[in-house]
Parts: structure tokens; C-alpha cells; sequence
């Protein structure tokens, strides 16, 4: 079966997410990516925004889980993200969704932190 790639890269949000409690008051910058694995030749052939995932959609969604929400772990941002993500469409096979928290509170200089998490429709 053919597959493409449809990806958001680098949505930057401020939110407050963390272990510690400034990171919850303060809050940070976050950056994600989303790759969704979907066949759009259909789309591709016919340019029919209905034959593949709409982005404005993914974003939307994105926005809402980083921003509305306060979580200790990136990893739990990027797990809900993939799956709230994969049952925004039927034509979607797989998400990943990387999210990346700058300058992380680890002691030291490091530019940020990164969870990836990749889901499947077969595994929701």
C-alpha cells in the first residue's frame, strides 16, 4: 500500500508543565512535531483536502493539549497528543509526535529536553 508523510515541525507554545513547581508557575517554551503516515494519492491526484489529514485540525488539538493542560512529563503530553491525533482522521495508519522542552531544569546546560512517541491506528 503506498504511504506518505504529512508533518507539523517546530509549533512553539508557552505552558506550564514540569516536576517542579516553578516550572508550573513560571512555565517554558515547548516545541512539537507531529508526523502522521497516511496514503494521499487520492488527495495528491484529485487535491482534495478530504482525502487527507488537515493540519489546521492536528495544530488546533496540539495547541489544546499543551497549552490547556499542566502535567509533570513531557512523555505524557506526547503520548495523549499521538493518540488524540490518530482519531482526528480515519486515513491516518500512524503518529509520532516529538515534543521538545527548552532549556530544561537538569543542572546544567543543555538545550532541551525531547519524548517521542509513536502510535499506530491497530494500537488505540
Amino acid at each position: 500500500m503506498p504511504q506518505g508523510t504529512v508533518r507539523l515541525k517546530n509549533a512553539v507554545f508557552y505552558a506550564h508543565h514540569g516536576v517542579m513547581q516553578e516550572e508550573h508557575r513560571v512555565g517554558g517554551r515547548y516545541e512539537v512535531d507531529v508526523a502522521m503516515g497516511l496514503d494521499f494519492t487520492d488527495a495528491a491526484s484529485e487535491d482534495a483536502l478530504d482525502k487527507t489529514v488537515d493540519y489546521e485540525q492536528v495544530y488546533a488539538a496540539v495547541r489544546r493539549c499543551v497549552t490547556e493542560n499542566k502535567f509533570y512529563l513531557i512523555e505524557r503530553l506526547a503520548y495523549l497528543m499521538a493518540q488524540e491525533i490518530l482519531q482526528l482522521s480515519g486515513l491516518l495508519d500512524w503518529v509520532e509526535v516529538t515534543v521538545r522542552k527548552a532549556n530544561p531544569p537538569v543542572g546544567g546546560p543543555c538545550d532541551c529536553a525531547e519524548a517521542i512517541y509513536r502510535c499506530e491506528k491497530r494500537s488505540i
